[in-house]
């Protein structure tokens, strides 16, 4: 089905289509006056088009298309009789020409005119006769015209080469003047509640949607002064309904020609007031155009509701062969190929079936133990929207949904009916949906009169419930799992994205990105350090960045959640009761009814629009890893709003995904801590400072996490003028290298200071290596002692060990080695070791570096030995810092990869006589 609307279009000739139209054939007698009486001088107001396909579903979707487009028009006087006929004639094209019809809806000032076209024009039509015919109910032919000329004010015939149209006009009934519509005396009990002086609330909205007038009216029902409200959105007060299966909001509200609803204004003291609406849009002498708004409390609607329409007739012949559809009849045709939309179409059905105020449908659990709400109508919020209730309530059939139940007065009963607590309904009929004998669901149509229903609308309610329980349940299991899939495709991506980490602040941020907004409005996670500590609030996040702060802050106020370990999620009502307390302290301040006894802390205060960010439900998850509560998720909702279980389920899958990455990454954060605890201890504290000579260490750990590896160095005063120095390289990197690495530098310094010698030293070092074992490596040392001369050079001893020899550069650029190669420790008992005398004059540098350096790889080339040389001999004149500079940097640039290994770079010089 095709449709089009356009509004204020002007009169034209009868729809001609392909071309010049064939002269047309005019009834005659009686039925011809009507044709010849047409007015054609009418303004056409609106327009409404659509195409049915040639199949027998398409007369009841003709008859929902025209319904549905009167009751827009608020044409509901001659709702019945432009059913009837269109259906007659839509069903002479689709079943009896056998063609598509086309259904034209024109608006004008006194009344509607329809056009149905068939592809069909050689089917003439029997108009000749037709009055001679009309007392022949068995006469198949012809039926459509004779209802059009019982029925219609006027109605007629076109052709042309493709069509054939048949068309009918219905005036609007004459009404005495100021009379829309008018009910019948009735006595004073039984006319609607109201408060001892109603209120109607005249708010005027501009184009851009902020308020411009505001009467005293709307002063007394919300609080607020006109100066107040003035030049505001009327969104910042407006508490709008979510409905279900469409899209319609508050703004495009505002933009209809007229709109009739519920919805509610936040007030001065932070509480929604239910209200009921009437919009009208309107313009002034200018042109400019503005909504005028009248707005009553709720349960006062029936000072602005428009009377409600009855259910329209279907009973209308439908054509020889067609076959109806009970769920079509019901639901109407095409039916909503989701199922929210499907709910929301079946509850508006059934309440305009039994004429009621309002009408909810509730859906079973997948255990029938309870009914969570889906959809509803006429009720003054979306609040109750994904509560849920107990199947079993009470003794009796008013106690169980699994029975037909008709409560004549809810007054009698408090209680029986929660989800229509505070609604002013009176009574109420409730139907099971049942599946092959299975409570799906429940469905019930509410009045605010009392003694409304009866069990024979009960029973044509459960008639309706059977014919649409089996699609509701289909489309409730589609959802279901589709659901499911998104789940599970959530729950692999948060797994992957969890596991990516061990960084605990990032965890944390994962945790709170993942719930909102996919779970939640706003998320909250605690922290507990161990079980004597209290829960620590580490991050806040609300799908409105601006909203973050005042979440945090009002959160920091009230106590956290216990932490207890039971699985699952528990309602947390603290931070409602604290936003709704805030609200009216702030309410109260900005009205100027003075300070409260209890004064807002400094800081971030919250607002009116934090309060309505958490006033929904929140809901707490333990976070629960290794048999220990290790933090809370928290959720929440705007006010108004319910979880969802299958959200609920979903978010304490995550939190138990969550609690384990949260605890792996404090593990791995304490871990991390205590290794670099004991790996800073490995290095040498800071180097002296030695007279006539400057000293420049380098040293980089291979692998990430780790600050000491297998390479080391050290420098360190022995007694009165003399320094050891050394730079070695254990074999292999990480932990095990470390440890040697330790070994060798305490013991170094130890022996060292006993007076020994240099290959004393390294002797007693290698027996110490070899007396741990297998734990034991083998390691290459260069250890030496410097003692600076007075004339401004230096004296150095030198055993290298296995390690790789030293250079000397001297003043003229010159690069040679200063010792000579000895074996390494960690490997033979008994060794025989020497060692060197060097002496650095004014200028020279003394290079000490590990394999790390010389054995850079990129490919298969190697910067080596020959390498380093070259880059030294360009570091003549440097001070000591910018030679181990330029040698880190150019071992780094040497290949693009990271290292893998360590290197330590050690550089000695003793400044030349002019050297500033």
């Amino acid at each position: 089905m095709t449709t089009g609307l356009i509004p204020g279009e002007q009169p034209s000739e009868p729809r001609p289509k392909g071309g010049l139209p064939h002269p047309r054939q005019e009834p005659s007698g009686q039925a011809a006056q009507h044709v010849d009486n047409r007015s054609r001088s009418s303004v056409i107001t609106a327009r409404a088009a659509a195409s049915f396909e040639p199949q027998g579903r398409s007369v009841a979707s003709a008859r929902s298309f025209v319904r549905d487009t009167l009751q827009g028009w608020g044409f509901a006087d001659i709702l019945d009789d432009a059913v009837v006929l269109t259906s007659e004639l839509v069903t002479n094209a689709v079943v009896h020409a056998g063609t598509a019809a086309d259904v034209l809806c024109l608006r004008t000032e006194d009344g509607v005119r329809i056009e149905v076209a068939d592809r069909y024009p050689k089917r003439d039509i029997p108009v000749q006769g037709i009055a001679d015919d009309m007392a022949s109910p068995d006469r198949e032919g012809g039926r459509g015209l004779q209802l059009c000329r019982a029925l219609a004010n006027r109605w007629g015939v076109d052709y042309t080469p493709t069509h054939k149209q048949v068309w009918f006009q219905l005036d609007l009934p004459e009404r005495p003047v100021g009379t829309r519509a008018a009910g019948p005396s009735l006595p004073a009990d039984l006319l609607p509640l109201a408060d001892g002086r109603v209120r109607v609330a005249v708010v005027q909205i501009d184009r851009t949607g902020a308020i411009s007038a505001w009467n005293e009216d709307a002063e007394e029902l919300f609080g607020y002064a006109a100066e107040q409200v003035t030049g505001k959105p009327l969104t910042d007060f407006a508490a709008w309904p979510h409905t279900p299966g469409t899209g319609t909001g508050i703004a495009e509200a505002l933009q209809l020609s007229r709109w009739e609803g519920s919805y509610g204004i936040r007030g001065a003291d932070g509480r929604i007031t239910p209200v009921y609406a009437s919009h009208l849009r309107v313009r002034d002498t200018d042109g400019e155009p503005s909504t005028v708004c009248l707005l009553v409390r709720d349960h006062e609607r029936a000072v602005l509701q428009t009377p409600l329409r009855m259910a329209s007739s279907d009973s209308g012949g439908s054509g020889e062969g067609q076959s109806t559809d009970p769920f079509e009849v019901f639901i109407g045709s095409p039916a909503p190929d989701d199922l929210d939309g499907l709910l929301q179409r079946t509850v508006e059905r059934a309440r305009d079936m039994l004429d009621g105020d309002s009408a909810f449908l509730l859906l079973a659990t997948d255990d029938e133990t309870e009914l969570e709400v889906r959809a509803s109508t006429g009720l003054p919020s979306a609040r109750q929207r994904f509560a849920r209730v107990p199947v079993e309530a009470g003794p009796g059939r008013y106690g169980s949904a699994r029975m037909p139940a008709v409560h004549e007065d809810l007054t009698m009963v408090p209680g029986a009916v929660p989800l229509l607590s505070g609604t002013g309904m009176r009574s109420v009929v409730t139907v099971p949906l049942k599946v092959e004998g299975r409570l799906t669901g429940s469905l019930g149509v509410a009045a605010e009169a009392p003694r409304r229903y009866s069990n024979e609308e009960a029973l044509r309610l459960q008639f309706a419930a059977d014919r649409i329980a089996l699609a509701v349940e289909s489309a409730r299991l589609g959802e279901l799992e589709r659901l499911r899939r998104g789940s599970l495709s959530f729950l692999v991506e948060a797994s992957d994205l969890l596991a990516g980490t061990l960084d605990r602040d990032q965890t944390l941020a994962l945790m709170a990105q993942m719930t909102v907004p996919t779970l939640a409005t706003w998320c909250a996670v605690y922290t507990i350090a161990d079980q004597a500590s209290e829960p620590y609030l580490s991050y806040v996040l609300h799908e409105d960045e601006e909203l973050i702060d005042g979440i945090k802050s009002l959160l920091s106020k009230i106590p956290p959640p216990d932490p207890v370990p039971t699985p699952g999620a528990r309602v947390w009502s603290a931070p409602a009761q604290a936003a709704h307390e805030a609200a009216l302290r702030t309410s109260m301040r900005s009205l100027g009814l003075g300070e409260p006894v209890r004064r807002v802390s400094s800081g971030i205060g919250p607002t009116l629009a934090t309060a309505a960010a958490v006033g929904g439900e929140t809901v707490v998850l333990p976070l629960v890893a290794r048999n220990r509560v290790i933090g809370m998720l928290t959720l929440g909702k705007p006010t108004d709003e319910h979880f969802r279980q299958e959200i609920l389920e979903l978010a304490e899958d995550l939190s138990r995904r969550a609690a384990l990455a949260l605890d792996n990454a404090r593990l791995y954060s304490e871990r991390t801590a205590i290794s670099q605890s004991l790996q800073r201890s490995l290095l040498p504290p800071e180097l002296p400072e030695i007279d006539g000579v400057e000293v420049e260490v380098i040293y980089r750990a291979a692998g990430e996490g780790n600050e000491v590896g297998g390479d080391f160095y050290d420098l360190f005063p022995i007694s009165d003028g003399a320094y050891g120095f050394a730079i070695g390289d254990v074999c292999g990197t990480g932990p095990n290298a470390a440890a040697v690495t330790g070994l060798a530098r305490h013991a170094l310094r130890l022996l060292a200071r006993e007076g020994l010698s240099g290959p004393a030293v390294l002797e007693r070092l290698n027996s110490a290596i070899l007396d741990e074992g297998a734990r034991s490596r083998f390691l290459t040392l260069l250890y030496g002692e410097l003692r600076p001369q007075e004339d401004g050079s230096a004296e150095l001893k030198v055993v290298c060990a296995g390690h790789p020899l030293p250079l000397r550069l001297r003043q003229d650029g010159t690069v040679e080695p200063a010792a000579e190669p000895q074996p390494l420790l960690g490997v033979m008992e008994d060794l025989e070791l020497y060692e060197q005398t060097v002496t650095l004059d004014p200028g020279d540098v003394l290079l000490c570096v590990t394999d790390g350096v010389t054995e850079r790889r990129e490919g298969t080339r190697m910067l080596g030995d020959d390498g380093l040389t070259e880059v030294l001999t360009t570091c003549t004149g440097l001070t000591a810092g910018a030679v181990a500079a330029r040698i880190m940097r150019a071992v780094e640039r040497f290949a693009q990869d990271a290292p893998s290994d360590d290197m330590a770079i050690l550089a000695m010089r003793v400044p030349g006589l002019h050297t500033d």
